[in-house]
């Protein structure tokens, strides 16, 4: 049984204002079949609704099988349902975090139906953070919300920032859901980071160049902005120590475009692998065509920033000829029966196609409803509990001071038009 409870919500903007309701209502919901995947361990099979049949003594009383302990979960999102009566009404701004926190909403309580119709317990409490400091630090101090076995959100860093406070008060564990922001930002131990932060894209890429590549030497091409160290600088620690310093590390600064002054360090016969981490347009624009035309005449392999899948500028072609590869945490398989599974019953019980925050809310639901049900309400050993989620994969590790930090992250290659995975 999910219990869904809510304190003042409503929705506006473009999704379907029947959600309201079902946010509004304090009911039990729906048992539905498992859908996707079934989390990190093989559900038990509960029979919390089913009783023994008498025994033929009619002095014996009838024995009722243990009941399923219920799960409580607090959701901080950012709503911002006080536009609703306004005279303003939304922003594109605030619409836009309105959408991701329904999509991610509704992808979660897909997750804990699923696990419903196992026979796990939930009781799910829904609050609007309005994306306010203010507002955000007081639902810190609110007991529903401290007494839940797992608060998810809030979802942007500011608010995981408010909410925390400094020093970091936080006694329960706490789910930054969609953020990759570093979790030394915030400072505890009781935090879960699941999204990895690009420390561990960089150390990703670093353990890939390694293990599959095998170079003597690699290029880092950096821009002249500082930015790019918070990629090289994690990257020379990993490949350090994964290559045991024999991977020798050559920074060039690329001005204009212009890689001649490297053309005496390459090699003619084996791979010359290059790692841009840069996300500017002007100098992605003209490094990339000038690593094209270097491909020509020289095997070229590039390891590129992760958020180049976001990037509309880049070219494909340009892309596929000179091996462009990156780290990803956010790719789903839309061939793979789970994910087949998961779209219809979305689509279903949704009336709407699935976003990218739907599938985090989902994945994220049932890794975590599975365990709370299994482990006695308990997120202490997320180490032992890796996961093969929709969009990626839950390895977790964790860090004095920093909580928990899912690592996983995945290698993608541009080929045929499209991101492959290799890794």
């Amino acid at each position: 049984m999910t219990l869904v409870q809510n304190h003042r919500l409503p929705l506006s903007g473009n999704k379907q204002l029947w959600l309201l309701a079902l946010i509004l209502i304090s009911a039990c919901s729906p048992k539905v079949q498992p859908v996707g995947r079934t989390g990190p361990q093989k559900p038990v099979a509960n029979t919390a609704n089913e009783t023994n049949k008498p025994a033929t003594d009619a002095n014996k009383p009838v024995v009722k099988a243990p009941v399923s302990k219920t799960s409580t979960i607090a959701l901080l999102l950012p709503f911002s349902l006080d536009n609703v009566g306004s005279v303003k009404g939304y922003s594109a701004a605030d619409l836009k975090k309105a959408n991701i926190a329904i999509d991610y909403y509704q992808g979660f309580k897909l997750a804990l139906d699923s696990l419903t119709g196992l026979g796990y317990n939930y009781k799910l409490q829904v609050f609007d953070t309005k994306d306010e400091p203010g507002y955000t630090h007081s639902l810190s101090l609110n007991p529903s919300v401290n007494n839940s076995n797992l608060i998810v959100g809030p979802v942007f860093p500011e608010g995981i920032k408010s909410f925390i406070g400094k020093p970091a008060t936080l006694r329960r564990p706490l789910l930054s859901p969609l953020s990759p922001a570093s979790p030394a930002d915030f400072g505890s131990s009781n935090l879960i980071t699941i999204n990895p932060p690009l420390d561990y894209h960089a150390a990703g890429a670093a353990q890939f160049i390694a293990n599959q590549l095998k170079p003597k030497k690699v290029f880092i091409l950096r821009s002249g902005f500082s930015v790019d160290n918070k990629f090289i600088v994690p990257f020379k620690r990993a490949i350090d120590s994964l290559g045991k310093r024999k991977i020798q590390v050559v920074y060039f600064t690329v001005s204009h475009g212009s890689l001649t002054a490297l053309l005496p360090q390459l090699d003619n016969k084996t791979e010359n692998v290059f790692i841009v981490p840069a996300v500017n347009q002007s100098y992605l624009s003209v490094t990339l065509r000038s690593l094209d035309t270097l491909s020509r005449h020289y095997p070229v392999t590039t390891i590129g920033h992760p958020n180049w899948d976001k990037l509309t500028f880049l070219k494909f072609d340009i892309l596929q000829r000179i091996k462009a590869h990156i780290t990803s945490a956010d790719k789903v398989n839309y061939r793979a029966s789970a994910t087949v599974n998961f779209i219809k019953n979305y689509r279903k019980y949704f009336k709407s196609e699935p976003t990218q925050y739907a599938y985090k809310g989902f994945d994220e639901g049932l890794y975590f409803g599975s365990l709370l049900a299994q482990d006695g309400n308990q997120l202490t050993h997320l180490d032992s509990h890796d996961f093969n989620a929709l969009h990626n994969s839950f390895h977790f590790v964790k860090k004095p001071g920093l909580g928990w930090i899912n690592t996983h992250v995945n290698v993608f290659k541009y080929t045929n038009f499209e991101l492959k995975q290799v890794q």
